[in-house]
């Protein structure tokens, strides 16, 4: 479970938000990295999935992240996302059980709600409410070992209450400014060391949606 102080190294993964789960270790790709895909501009599917130009990526800030955002965990566990698993097994490789299996380490968190105020982050875990502030830390592209990319979008707090993360890093398929609609977020005390993370990548939705609206959500893509 990924805990506040402190964060293990398994804690989250870009480029797999409910449903694109990266396949193994990530490696940081310099900024400046030509790729071949480059020779042409990748539409908005492309993107959602990791197929991307290094030009199309973008500085955002935490104005697209903003407002109040819930786990996705508490609703694999409690069954609500069980159409969710019987609709990637119909598509994919494995089964039901076995994408159960695979998402409760990917959503796994005792961090059940987020805000996002201006630069003002406020993590509640276990009843109680902690937070910082934040500032833009750049961004980082990772490659995948399926051959998709993402980009994690990086913020380092500038005040704050100790239990606060130094580091949170957003992931949420988009590689330029747009108001997400749900995210994956890294969060710990060590930058370099939440970008090998690629197996638990707690993911929130906004806490106005329904636990069927988010299920249809994440079965719609």
């Amino acid at each position: 479970m990924q805990k506040m102080i402190p964060t293990r190294l398994a804690a989250v993964a870009l480029g797999a938000l409910a449903f694109c789960v990266p396949q193994a270790q990530a490696q940081t790709t310099a900024h400046s990295h030509t790729h071949a895909a480059e020779m042409h501009t990748h539409g908005a599917d492309e993107i959602y999935h990791g197929h991307f130009a290094d030009s199309q990526i973008a500085p955002r800030t935490l104005a697209d992240w903003q407002g109040d955002w819930q786990s996705v965990y508490p609703l694999l566990q409690d069954g609500t996302l069980d159409p969710v698993m019987d609709h990637k097994a119909a598509k994919g490789d494995k089964s039901a059980a076995d994408y159960h299996a695979m998402y409760e380490v990917g959503y796994q968190t005792d961090v059940d709600h987020i805000k996002i105020d201006g630069k003002t982050v406020t993590f509640f875990q276990d009843g109680k409410a902690f937070g910082g502030t934040y500032e833009n830390d750049g961004y980082e592209v990772l490659t995948y070992k399926a051959g998709n990319r993402g980009v994690r979008y990086i913020f380092e707090k500038v005040a704050g209450d100790a239990q606060a993360p130094a580091f949170i890093q957003f992931s949420d398929h988009a590689i330029a400014p747009q108001t997400a609609g749900h995210f994956h977020l890294y969060w710990g005390d060590d930058r370099a060391a939440l970008l090998d993370e690629v197996t638990n990548w707690p993911t929130y939705y906004p806490t106005a949606k329904s636990g069927a609206q988010i299920a249809a959500e994440m079965m719609a893509h």
